[in-house]
C-alpha cells in the first residue's frame, strides 16, 4: 500500500510559515502531492526536501518565476492507479469537474484513475464522468476555515492488472 498526500494552496512564501502538523504529513507520506498556490520558492523548495517523493504544479495564485519552473499539470502511476494533478490556472472561479478533463486528454495522457486539482480552497472527493475528483482543501487554517487534507491510498493487482485506491479528505488544523 502506498499513501498519498494531497495538499494545495499554501500561499505562503517561506516553508517554515507552513504549519507544523502539515509538515510533519509531508514527511511522512510517501508520496505528497501539491496541487499549487505555493507563492514562494522557499515553499516549493522545502516541500521537495522533506518529501519521500513530491509531485508538484503551479497554481494560478503563483508568481511568473514559479510558473516557468513547475509544470502546470503532472500524471503519475503509483500501484497501477493513475493519477493527474493540476491547478485550474486558466480559471477565477470554482471550475465544474468536468472542465477540468480537458487538461488531460487521453490520447496525451492515458486515461485517468484520479484528478488531484486544487484552487477551491474546499475538500472535495467525488466521482464524476468516471474519474475519482479529489482537493485536498486549504493548506492552512484561517478564520471560519479549517486546514485540511486530501490522501489516496492505493495498492497493486487489482481487476485487469490495475490496481485499487480509495480516496478521502481530513482537517489537520482547527480554523482560528
Amino acid at each position: 500500500m502506498t499513501r498519498i498526500l494531497v495538499v494545495g494552496d499554501t500561499h505562503t512564501r517561506y516553508w517554515e510559515h507552513v504549519p507544523e502538523v502539515l509538515r510533519a504529513l509531508v514527511r511522512e507520506a510517501d508520496i505528497a502531492i501539491h496541487c499549487g498556490d505555493w507563492v514562494g520558492i522557499d515553499t516549493v523548495e522545502g516541500f521537495r526536501r522533506e518529501a519521500r517523493q513530491a509531485v508538484v504544479v503551479h497554481g494560478n495564485s503563483d508568481p511568473v518565476e514559479l510558473r516557468k519552473a513547475l509544470p502546470y499539470r503532472e500524471v503519475i502511476e503509483v500501484d497501477g492507479v493513475r493519477i493527474g494533478v493540476t491547478h485550474p490556472a486558466w480559471g477565477t472561479i470554482e471550475p465544474e469537474l468536468h472542465e477540468l478533463l480537458p487538461d488531460f486528454p487521453p490520447e496525451a495522457v492515458g486515461g485517468l484513475d484520479v484528478l488531484a486539482y486544487g484552487h477551491i480552497h474546499v475538500p472535495l472527493s467525488e466521482v464524476a464522468h468516471g474519474v475519482h475528483f479529489i482537493n485536498g482543501g486549504q493548506g492552512y487554517p484561517s478564520f471560519r476555515v479549517p486546514g485540511t487534507v486530501g490522501w489516496i491510498e492505493t495498492s497493486p493487482g487489482g481487476p485487469g492488472g490495475r490496481g485499487t485506491f480509495r480516496a478521502w479528505t481530513e482537517e489537520f488544523a482547527p480554523a482560528r
